[in-house]
């Protein structure tokens, strides 16, 4: 990263040593092509630019900011490309996933597990403790008496709720707050993101034959390499004065964070169902396997729910009133839950 910051000052340090790429879970574009390859559909889609748009709270960017960001993109996405060939060299970008994850799925292989092993596992956490009595008692499960105890809210839960809960609960610093401006604008609404998609795609996996539980693992990870970019933007600005939230910007860059965050999927050995729907989800004319028809599906669903709570999309809307039931059951599921 050292040398990457000194070639944007204009220094000449030694480049560092590549280390062999990694298995490929499957082809995407260069980082040239990325940063050309401009969806036009982007521009009318309400997934697609105005979802960008509410992302960095900037209707639109400044001249100054549109001049800068071709220059920024190719950096942004020429380093993006070297951190998916090594995704060890974004730890100081965004933090590993704690090891709670591969244990929660060691622990799908396991049976006879009781609810009083998990409650007492449990309550050894404060915050998992206020974490899992709040999420019994949220409109997911729509209790009809409050939820007050471990153990009930467990029975609740049940075990893949619980597992679905922990994951949101180890990704929450993944995916935290910056100090620099333009993650500082981004990243709580990214997050936003994050957790619907992950509760969407949980939801519609079963239907399309695909697991909940890595359908949720997926919708998680399906942002981590665009938090990598917001922070290289951040360092980009800090040095060189560079753009600073741009919808375009990051429409651009998405492509190559979205592999990005594939590869960090297998780098922290999550399952490569995982990485390679996330890669197939961001290409329609590819063939999908059903966890990434469900990701596509969820990602779309998530952005299409946050763009309506916040207003800028009306409930007549034609991306609304053309959902499906189903469709219209997750979208209706992703509302936030009453204060």
């Amino acid at each position: 990263m050292k040398n990457w910051i000194a070639r944007l000052l204009g220094g000449a340090g030694e480049p560092a040593p590549t280390p062999a790429p990694a298995p490929e879970p499957a082809a995407a574009p260069g980082a040239a092509a990325a940063a050309t390859a401009h969806s036009a559909s982007g521009a009318e889609d309400p997934a697609g630019l105005p979802f960008w748009r509410w992302l960095c709270d900037a209707p639109t960017a400044s001249a100054a900011s549109q001049a800068e960001t071709p220059a920024a993109a190719g950096l942004v996405l020429d380093e993006l490309a070297r951190l998916a060939r090594a995704p060890g060299d974004a730890a100081d970008l965004v933090p590993r996933v704690p090891e709670v994850i591969p244990r929660l799925l060691r622990s799908l292989r396991q049976e006879g597990v009781s609810g009083a092993e998990l409650a007492r596992q449990v309550t050894q956490d404060a915050v998992l403790v206020a974490e899992v009595i709040r999420e019994a008692n949220g409109p997911l499960y729509r209790q009809a008496k409050p939820v007050r105890t471990v153990d009930a809210a467990i029975l609740v839960l049940g075990q893949n709720g619980l597992r679905m809960l922990l994951a949101r609960v180890a990704f929450r610093p993944v995916m935290g707050v910056a100090s620099g401006r333009v993650a500082r604008t981004a990243a709580p609404r990214l997050w936003q993101h994050s957790e619907r998609c992950a509760r969407a795609c949980a939801l519609l996996a079963p239907r399309l034959g695909a697991d909940p539980f890595e359908g949720y693992l997926a919708g998680l990870m399906i942002d981590v390499g665009l938090v990598v970019a917001l922070r290289l933007l951040d360092r980009l600005e800090a040095s060189t004065g560079g753009p600073g939230p741009d919808p375009a910007l990051l429409d651009t860059l998405a492509p190559g964070a979205r592999r990005l965050s594939a590869r960090i999927a297998l780098h922290w050995e999550l399952p490569p169902p995982i990485a390679a729907a996330i890669l197939q989800a961001g290409h329609e004319d590819e063939p999908a396997t059903p966890l990434a028809q469900a990701l596509a599906q969820a990602d779309r669903l998530a952005r299409l729910r946050l763009l309506f709570d916040h207003g800028v999309l009306a409930a007549d809307a034609a991306p609304l009133a053309g959902l499906d039931a189903h469709a219209a059951q997750v979208f209706e599921r992703l509302a936030p839950d009453p204060a």
